[in-house]
């Protein structure tokens, strides 16, 4: 164990001794800290995925949802049946010869009568209609690719592709946004494409599929993406881009309590080889969160994503140990204890972590899982670093032998490969698994622990946790999971001035991610998240510029003695506990940029004093500041908290003045 504390402190060093050695010397005075400090963490909660940032537009197109996932669920889920012209048919769930077992369910079309009555105006056929997640917003002129599995029996078909303007009331009729005939004529699964153009802008867009011939038709896997997508990978453009303005430095992902089966026990637990592959092989399933998982978005467009933003990725694999959340484990009174794996099928666990390093850092040309890769289309290495093993499980007595067997097969394998362990829910010094996990971590000599904790703003304005933490420990922190409990800009503001004080200990703790990062306005599983959104757009939260603003002033050196604020005495560094203000001062030696970061969440404004005669600043700075009322809360209706960013004359010697209720940051060119 002592040859991997070792090598943990030696990654830790070389880090900060390969930023040191950047063009810029770091001026006396500062203090190394981890550059890597501001992530996000996705977790597919709150229809953060499907629906969200993965891009496809049609709900349940696999035919998947089934009621052993949950009551009144179906392979019809989603879909309605629709006959115009009085057409008449059926539909029929089918499970034999499917396209593949991972996606055994499928629909047959039986259509036995197509007609066109006058009041139709050309609508006729049978077939079905799916909404999309309450609507399809489609744009004019933006071109949507349709594309669907058919297998023709008999007869040759037409089958008409639409997208449609549902009739806005009685009298009304359908307006044709976008159609396609497809010509299907093989015996076989085939797959059969189409570009849809919208001829108008349509919030609540429908998609029909309808057979113009008689006969039987079977129908799988239908898609409709959006063609311009972010940098062409699948993912939803805005809500991309608005993670990519946070300026992360990693990801964490896929959760969560989804890593591990959350309240269900292992049936459910996320298992990255099905994720993987042609996204038609691939296995969906119900998440924790209690809907359906399609896995368009798998670990392929989450490793991809990472590289689009120049992010670290995080992988978070299960460790043979449910969420304590199993059994009732949330009640007062459990049914039974977690559920764990038995320790003779624990190499299962250990070869799929042995395998996903493979097939992320591999060579394609020996290795089965780095050929997946590059037959996927990403022939170079991904770069893993991270590897997370456990999602904040209790840390019983099951839960460290089994923690302790995955970790040193890993480790053995890939020393190269940090790993971040768990300090169990409720990342507090006085919680009995916070205790047990940092033991466990001290006898490892874990390269870095995960901590969580979600926790009224008073927690976050008046706690100073990491000032205490012992500076010799080999163990690193990552703050992985946090919030105020509310989304109002005096949450936002507690949370900042916490981070200004995480800074502070950049020593102690190596990163961060807000959680949970993504909400859908009508499917939302937990408050309060960082960004919520609708079919239209994204809605951006308080918290989301506080996190904007630090994520964008990454850097390697913390410097404590540069701001005083009036009537503070000398020699107080701020943030301190009780006290609702404070400052960082962070040098990035890479971009040789200097910024300033003061909070100030009391109700009486403040006057911070700048020395920055250390520093060789230039003549003008960019502020950034937001402020308001402690209780302003950005919403659907309304956005009262956006940032103002302003040009201002630099200069040594400042005094800035901060308004009640405001964060300000002050970038300089050095």
């Amino acid at each position: 164990m002592r040859k991997r504390t070792v090598l943990a402190a030696v990654l830790f060093a070389a880090t900060v001794g390969m930023n040191a050695q950047k063009p810029m010397s770091a001026p006396k005075g500062g203090k190394a800290i981890s550059d890597e400090l501001l992530g996000i963490f996705f977790e597919d909660i709150s229809s953060a995925a499907d629906g969200g940032l993965y891009a496809e537009l049609l709900q349940n197109g696999s035919f998947e949802f089934s009621p052993a996932e949950r009551d009144g669920w179906g392979a019809g889920t989603a879909w309605k049946q629709v006959r115009p012209g009085h057409s008449l048919g059926t539909m029929q769930v089918r499970m034999d010869n499917p396209l593949n077992t991972n996606n055994a369910t499928y629909m047959r079309l039986h259509t036995e009568r197509v007609k066109e009555y006058y009041d139709y105006k050309g609508w006729k056929g049978y077939g079905i209609q799916n909404d999309g997640f309450n609507g399809i917003s489609v744009k004019a002129g933006a071109k949507y690719d349709f594309s669907v599995f058919f297998r023709n029996i008999g007869n040759a078909k037409k089958v008409r592709v639409a997208l449609v303007k549902p009739a806005q009331g009685r009298g009304q009729e359908n307006v044709l946004l976008a159609e396609a005939i497809l010509n299907v004529n093989a015996p076989s699964w085939t797959k059969y494409e189409a570009v849809l153009t919208s001829a108008e802008d349509c919030k609540n867009a429908v998609l029909q599929i309808l057979v113009l011939n008689t006969g039987d038709l079977d129908i799988d896997q239908v898609s409709l993406m959006p063609q311009d997508t972010y940098k062409g990978h699948g993912l939803r453009k805005d809500l991309a881009q608005a993670l990519a303005d946070l300026k992360p430095r990693f990801m964490r992902f896929p959760g969560g309590c989804v890593v591990h089966g959350g309240g269900d026990g292992f049936w459910d637990t996320y298992r990255w080889k099905n994720t993987i592959g042609p996204r038609q092989e691939r296995k969906g399933l119900k998440n924790t969160w209690g809907y359906h998982q399609s896995m368009g978005l798998g670990y392929y467009e989450y490793f991809q994503f990472c590289e689009d933003l120049g992010m670290q990725p995080v992988p978070i694999l299960p460790c043979g140990v449910s969420c304590q959340g199993t059994n009732g484990g949330w009640s007062m009174w459990p049914t039974q204890a977690q559920d764990v794996v038995p320790m003779s099928e624990m190499d299962e666990w250990v070869q799929d972590a042995l395998d996903l390093i493979e097939w992320a850092n591999g060579d394609p040309a020996t290795s089965k899982w780095a050929k997946m890769r590059a037959d996927a289309g990403h022939p170079k290495p991904f770069g893993l670093k991270y590897l997370g093993l456990g999602n904040e499980e209790k840390i019983s007595p099951e839960f460290c032998e089994r923690f302790r067997y995955i970790y040193k097969k890993v480790a053995e394998k890939h020393p190269e490969i940090v790993i971040v362990g768990t300090a169990g829910p409720g990342s507090h010094p006085d919680n009995p698994d916070f205790e047990a996990g940092w033991k466990l971590a001290d006898e490892l000599g874990m390269p870095i622990i995960d901590e969580h904790y979600y926790e009224p703003n008073t927690y976050f304005l008046n706690k100073r946790q990491y000032d205490s933490y012992p500076r010799d420990r080999k163990t690193k922190v990552y703050l992985g999971e946090y919030a105020a409990k509310d989304k109002k800009l005096i949450d936002a503001l507690a949370e900042g001035l916490y981070l200004l004080h995480v800074e502070r200990n950049g020593d102690v703790v190596c990163m961060t991610s807000y959680a949970p990062l993504f909400a859908r306005r009508d499917n939302t599983n937990w408050n309060p998240d960082m960004i919520y959104f609708d079919n239209e757009r994204p809605y951006l939260t308080c918290s989301y510029y506080v996190q904007q603003m630090f994520g964008r002033s990454s850097g390697q050196y913390y410097y404590g003695d540069c701001v005083t604020f009036e009537g503070d005495q000398p020699g107080v560094e701020q943030p301190q506990p009780d006290v609702h203000y404070g400052q960082s001062v962070v040098l990035n030696v890479k971009t040789r940029q200097l910024f300033v970061k003061l909070v100030n969440a009391s109700a009486d404004a403040k006057k911070a004093n700048l020395n920055l005669s250390r520093f060789g600043i230039k003549k003008t700075a960019t502020q950034t500041t937001i402020s308001g009322n402690a209780n302003d809360e950005n919403n659907y209706d309304q956005q009262p908290i956006v940032p103002q960013t302003k040009q201002v004359k630099a200069a040594k010697r400042m005094v800035i003045e901060l308004a009640p209720y405001s964060m300000t940051m002050l970038q300089f060119t050095l």
